[in-house]
């Protein structure tokens, strides 16, 4: 059955949507080539951001993605504002939200549109971590043990969703910390995730500079404060 709107047999269109935010080489966009190319990007950085903006001068002059060159945006500093800032401007019939500094597998963006064009409206992938020490590899099953069991994905899961939808669900909510949570718990509303097993490559640098034990506790610790009902305002003070 086909998403409401799109003849049977139609290619959806993807527009992938980049949040960034002192990205001095945001290894996303190094995956969006070959058999990755989205019909639309959309970059979304923070105004002022020098770091960023001096990196997308260089690269984006460079970049040849699709029918429509890469669109470069601002918006107030915020994961979720930016996303939302990117949704609104984009056409596509599908919105996949990639942190800078995670990067698709080759073929990821053939397999969001069969799974969309099959009738989902929704879905992540499966992660992989970008370390290459035996703890991340339980680190990264555990992520994705999680979300096969819960429906809940996470921002570094590369989330895509029909844009409709997205706009039907009011996006994501205008909160500085778990967006990611909030909006795949209301789309559950919906339905379940669609699972895609090819794994995105997620970067490990946090587990690295923090430290994987307090790293792990820190993330553990919001989300089940989030889960009781903490604010994520006082949860963002928290992380910070």
């Amino acid at each position: 059955m086909s998403p409401p709107g799109e003849r049977p047999g139609r290619r959806p269109s993807i527009a992938v949507i980049v949040p960034l935010w002192r990205e001095s080489e945001p290894a996303a966009l190094d995956s969006l080539s070959g058999d990755n190319i989205p019909d639309e990007l959309i970059l979304v950085e923070v105004a002022g951001d020098a770091v960023t903006g001096a990196a997308l001068d260089a690269r984006t002059a460079k970049i040849g993605i699709g029918p429509l060159p890469p669109r470069r945006l601002s918006a107030p500093r915020g994961r979720a504002a930016q996303m939302n800032r990117g949704a609104r401007a984009a056409g596509a019939d599908v919105l996949l939200f990639l942190h800078a500094d995670t990067r698709l597998p080759p073929g990821a963006l053939a397999r969001v549109r069969e799974v969309v064009a099959g009738g989902r409206a929704w879905g992540r992938f499966d992660v992989r971590l970008s370390g290459g020490a035996a703890v991340f590899r339980a680190i990264e099953w555990l992520m994705n043990w999680r979300s096969a069991v819960t429906g809940i994905a996470t921002g570094d899961q590369a989330i895509f969703v029909r844009r409709d939808v997205f706009r039907m669900l009011g996006g994501f909510p205008a909160i500085p910390l778990m967006e990611d949570i909030a909006l795949s718990t209301r789309l559950k509303w919906v339905e379940r995730p669609a699972r895609l097993r090819d794994r995105v490559v997620a970067s490990s640098r946090r587990w690295e500079r923090d430290g994987v034990a307090r790293t792990v506790v820190r993330m553990w610790l919001l989300r089940g404060l989030y889960g009781i009902g903490v604010s994520p305002g006082r949860l963002a003070q928290w992380y910070k």
